[in-house]
């Protein structure tokens, strides 16, 4: 099992100072991976839930880039179709090829209308986009003369360089938990990422995604790599309750390896913790305590 911690670059605690900090204290603290999550604009609606702020990932990467040197750095998830395309190619190739191919892509095709409304991206069709402008960044990464005709993109006689360090391209993890996001993941995903989905629903989304890439003549299928709210409690100490719903890790040590060894056994090879806390302080100690009684037991 590897682990990765959830960067806070949006809500209360989104600073420049607990961004950077937080990534480096990971790397020292020996955790496989950061991410970072995309909005472009937060909806008056939905404040409460994301803040009023957030930093965009591929910048906030590039400054982790920088401040780290080993951990992978991930989007959970970058939100494919409010960029162009041949923007985002560029972007991620260069990120990747800055940080000695590091770059993990979480991808979702979005869920906020009035966030897609606001940057002109017709919510009906986002689903339609997304897989049009990643096989459009597919083709710009990996071919020496790329070239490209869609129905939202299109491009020719044209060179677009530096290439990715990792080959093909930077993995795709394929957010979401719908029937189009597992026939995504099946077809071009390296890794499968919800966010806190209980036990027996990643047990059932693995199995279907083994079904379609069985289907489709795909031999080896998609990892699971889950993002999940996380809270390490003291004796008697009560859990927050999930940001987003559904499952999270809770509970004493010895009550997280028994949930971690859950998922481990339903299919999970990578869990992103988003440690829920008040301050860096306390994300500090969340971080540490876990790494420390918890994380030996997946060595």
């Amino acid at each position: 099992m590897k682990f990765g911690v959830w960067i806070p670059n949006c809500r209360d605690l989104a600073t420049p100072e607990i961004i950077r900090h937080t990534a480096v204290r990971a790397e020292q603290l020996g955790y496989d991976s950061v991410f970072v999550s995309d909005h472009v604009v937060v909806p008056n609606a939905y404040i409460e839930r994301f803040g009023a702020g957030i930093y965009d990932p591929l910048i906030t990467l590039s400054v982790l880039a920088g401040a780290t040197s080993r951990v992978l750095l991930g989007t959970t998830v970058l939100i494919v179709p409010y960029r162009n395309p041949v923007v985002t190619a560029k972007m991620v190739a260069s990120l990747d090829a800055l940080s000695g191919g590091r770059v993990v892509l979480g991808i979702g095709a979005g869920w906020v209308p009035e966030e897609s409304a606001a940057l002109g991206v017709p919510f009906a069709e986002r689903g339609a986009m997304t897989d049009e402008y990643l096989a459009a960044m597919r083709e710009l990464w990996t071919s020496p003369a790329p070239s490209f005709s869609g129905k939202y993109t299109q491009f020719s006689e044209l060179r677009c360089e530096p290439k990715p360090i990792q080959k093909p391209h930077p993995p795709i993890w394929v957010g979401g938990h719908s029937p189009a996001a597992l026939r995504r993941a099946a077809v071009i995903g390296s890794a499968w990422h919800p966010i806190n989905r209980p036990v027996e629903e990643i047990r059932a989304g693995r199995a279907e995604i083994v079904r379609l890439c069985q289907s489709r003549g795909r031999g080896v299928p998609p990892v699971v790599a889950m993002r999940i709210d996380t809270s390490v409690l003291q004796a008697g100490g009560r859990a927050p309750a999930p940001i987003h719903g559904g499952s999270m890790l809770a509970g004493e040590p010895e009550r997280l390896m028994e949930q971690i060894g859950e998922f481990s056994a339903a299919g999970v090879e990578h869990l992103v913790l988003e440690f829920l806390v008040s301050d860096g302080a306390e994300l500090d100690e969340q971080m540490a305590q876990f790494a420390e009684s918890v994380r030996p037991q997946f060595a």
